[in-house]
């Protein structure tokens, strides 16, 4: 059989079975004597090389079975030991690294002499484990006959590759006399939902059971004989997980097919009332239209939607190593794993929530401490708040710093609040750490974290105090595909801000604005604002007009600013379609839309505009 077209989801679940088990064995690293924790990880191990063994992956499924019979030892010990727990550790490390040479270069790196595949007890500490006695010599089975009804998940991407998946497993238990649907069929790749099979084996009931539920897929399993005996189905073993994680859910599925179909009864609807000149039945029939859009439009951004579990998974194993490595006690708690966002944002997130940790764990965090990540959704907002009870951020450290970097000057240096003051910890190259050390100093990376949020249409904000702790939120938009914007008018032109990016707007006499230099300023609520011109920005011909100066108050490099437009025209809810070659070229455009009336209009960057070239922001008064 050619399984190389089922690899991608070998790939795909064998990393979630990974960065489970990493983090399972952090949890069992502060409850060493949690049952529960190691049977669900003796099952992880279990489908990890069950699934090898299936694609072919030899090497991988030694691996994962040195993985097994440790966990095994210790599950009938009763409790793990710190070594045992670094070799585990060890050993989902060298299954990632093979798993991804497997996704490069198409097969498994090779097991190297010194690999930990070799992770049984006899290379622990004598006070590894303390294994009860168990008797090995019992009495045998013989092999009986049984007939198992194996059901496949409804929600199956490939269902009857998990079937032919399932018959491996029992192969490697007993012996398969009959499988129905048969083998060609399922080589076929025909649907199945329920596939049965007769099959000798000596071994447990209980084992078999256990073997095929650990596997991806399988939603139940019964025996044939027993259904009939008691004349009715019996309930089935189902799995522990039964909420696994799916592409696409099925009820969400039958959902948009539901109003593809309403959609297509109002076309038709319409395209009748247009024929007969209804005028009532075509009002009737574009509301029901407008209804069932939103509708659809809803339901289709849940398809790309993913809970924020999907990315913290590793996190507990990180932030474990790099206490364990600068000597500190850190805990990590996470909160809101269950809140959803689009799955490129999650994709893009995951670097900077490291950034954020390592930061927080090197110098945040004295001696012990607790370190949090928190999730919630505010309106069309998911907000993301990483913290830590260490020792803080010192404003005066920061105003010293900024001042002998020479990033902004002693007046307006004064005159800034803390929140504009912490924004500088995002310049590039600043830091306040008092050395440098392997991971970081404290601002050392902030800058890509923001430019990083910014791209993702969101920003950040750090709130800190001397021996408070120190908070970094971060506000995302929902999806990527469909944002609030703020449209200007630039000269003949209109473009698009993301309403994410703009603090406020505002109208205001041109006697208001001052010069300082050869550059304009407005004071602002104690804040002196530098005025920059979007129309030189973007290069474009033509004189302000008169009256009023519209303003646009956005961020940019750690600082406020006010970006001077032609007219503020309004918000508006877009479909951002990204750019091709050579406008994807070019700096500070992100996308762009098409409105109502049929005109396109280009999604700005106003910082990716600032670094293309900075013009002369002075305004013609």
């Amino acid at each position: 059989m050619d399984m190389a077209k089922y690899r991608e989801l070998f790939l795909s679940e064998t990393r979630e079975h990974l960065d489970s088990m990493s983090r399972l064995l952090v949890e069992l690293e502060k409850q060493p004597d949690d049952a529960d924790v190691l049977a669900a990880l003796f099952r992880q191990a279990h489908s990890v090389k069950g699934m090898a063994a299936s694609m072919g992956y030899g090497e991988m499924a030694e691996q994962a079975h040195a993985l097994e019979d440790l966990l095994d030892d210790c599950r009938r010990a009763g409790r793990i030991s710190p070594e045992a727990i670094d070799r585990l550790l060890r050993g989902c490390d060298r299954l990632e690294e093979q798993l991804e040479a497997l996704a490069a270069e198409g097969k498994p790196a090779p097991d190297p002499a010194d690999s930990a595949v070799d992770v049984g007890i006899e290379e622990l500490p004598a006070n590894a484990l303390i294994v009860e006695d168990v008797d090995e010599d019992g009495p045998k089975s013989s092999p009986a006959e049984t007939i198992l009804l194996i059901d496949i998940a409804e929600h199956a991407v490939a269902p009857a590759a998990r079937a032919l998946l399932a018959l491996r497993e029992l192969e490697r238990v007993g012996e398969v006399l009959q499988v129905r649907p048969d083998r060609e069929t399922l080589l076929q790749g025909a649907p199945v939902r329920t596939l049965r099979v007769v099959l000798r084996s000596s071994a447990a009931a209980e084992r078999i059971d256990a073997a095929l539920l650990a596997m991806a897929d399988i939603a139940g399993v019964r025996r044939e004989d027993e259904t009939e005996q008691e004349g009715t189905e019996l309930p089935r073993r189902r799995r522990e997980d039964s909420e696994r994680s799916v592409r696409v859910r099925t009820e969400l599925l039958d959902q948009l097919i539901n109003l593809t179909g309403e959609l297509l009864t109002t076309r038709t609807r319409l395209q009748t009332a247009h024929r007969e000149r209804a005028v009532a039945d075509l009002e009737a029939g574009l509301d029901q239209l407008s209804l069932l859009v939103d509708d659809l439009h809803y339901r289709v951004l849940q398809v790309r939607m993913m809970p924020l579990a999907s990315i913290t998974g590793r996190l507990p194993r990180m932030v474990r190593d790099l206490a364990r490595k600068t000597g500190k006690r850190v805990e990590l708690r996470i909160a809101g794993e269950e809140v959803e966002l689009d799955r490129s944002i999650l994709e893009e997130l995951a670097d900077p929530l490291i950034h954020m940790l390592r930061n927080a764990v090197d110098h945040g965090i004295e001696e012990e401490g607790v370190v949090a990540v928190r999730a919630w959704r505010e309106k069309d907002l998911v907000l993301i708040e990483v913290s830590d009870n260490g020792r803080g951020i010192d404003p005066e450290v920061v105003r010293a710093r900024a001042v002998q970097l020479g990033l902004v000057d002693a007046e307006r240096l004064r005159a800034m609040g803390e929140r504009d003051l912490f924004a500088l910890l995002c310049r590039p190259g600043f830091s306040t750490a008092a050395q440098v050390t392997e991971t970081s100093g404290r601002g050392v990376g902030m800058d890509v974290v923001k430019a990083a949020v910014e791209h993702l249409g969101g920003d950040m904000e750090i709130l800190s105090a001397p021996g408070e702790g120190t908070r970094i939120l971060l506000r995302l938009p929902l999806s990527v595909a469909i944002i609030k914007i703020l449209l200007v008018a630039v000269g003949d032109c209109q473009v698009a801000i993301p309403i994410t990016r703009v603090h406020r707007t505002l109208e205001v006499a041109r006697d208001e604005l001052q010069s300082s230099g050869r550059q304009l300023v407005l004071r602002l609520d104690e804040e002196v604002l530098p005025l920059l011109s979007l129309r030189k920005m973007l290069r474009m011909p033509g004189r302000p007009v008169a009256g009023n100066v519209p303003l646009v108050v956005v961020e940019m490099r750690g600082q406020r600013v006010g970006l001077v437009v032609d007219q503020l025209i309004g918000q508006h809810e877009v479909f951002v379609k990204s750019l091709e070659f050579p406008l994807d070229r070019l700096p500070g455009l992100t996308g762009a839309s098409v409105l109502g009336d049929g005109r396109v209009v280009f999604i700005i960057d106003p910082q990716g505009l600032l670094e293309a070239g900075r013009p002369a922001a002075e305004h013609a008064a």
